[in-house]
């Protein structure tokens, strides 16, 4: 059987922020990923969180994953603008914005900036 594992963290409080967020990430889809980077001209993942939640909201987040993915709590539904991390390989190896319909957004190294289901057989583990 299958089961998604996830962390979510909740570090926007309103919906007028979760908004905000999403639809700043959108402005981003299809930037290239590039590692250590944090602008339009390239994200990596953590990179990526860190410039949406400041520019869409005004939150600053910690520019490395372990230390944004203390923030967050396991077993958590995840709202709109949520923060979603997947122990992949680690914990809290990757980490995504949550934008509703069991979707999510985030900047990957094969696709760069992408809209991902939370159905995809990748994000879930054996258990």
């Amino acid at each position: 059987m299958k089961k998604q594992t996830s962390k979510v963290a909740n570090v926007n409080k309103t919906s007028y922020k979760s908004t905000a967020i999403v639809s700043e990430a959108k402005k981003h889809l299809n930037v290239r990923y590039v590692w250590g980077r944090t602008t339009p001209k390239g994200f990596d993942c953590s990179g990526f969180l860190k410039y949406v939640f400041e520019k869409g909201a005004g939150v600053t987040l910690p520019r490395t994953v372990s230390e944004i993915y203390k923030k967050g709590a396991k077993g958590i539904k995840p709202q709109v603008g949520d923060l979603v991390f997947y122990e992949a390989y680690k914990a809290g190896a990757l980490q995504d914005i949550y934008i509703g319909g069991n979707q999510f957004i985030h900047s990957s190294s094969s696709d760069g900036v992408s809209i991902s289901s939370m159905d995809n057989s990748y994000w879930k583990k054996d258990i």
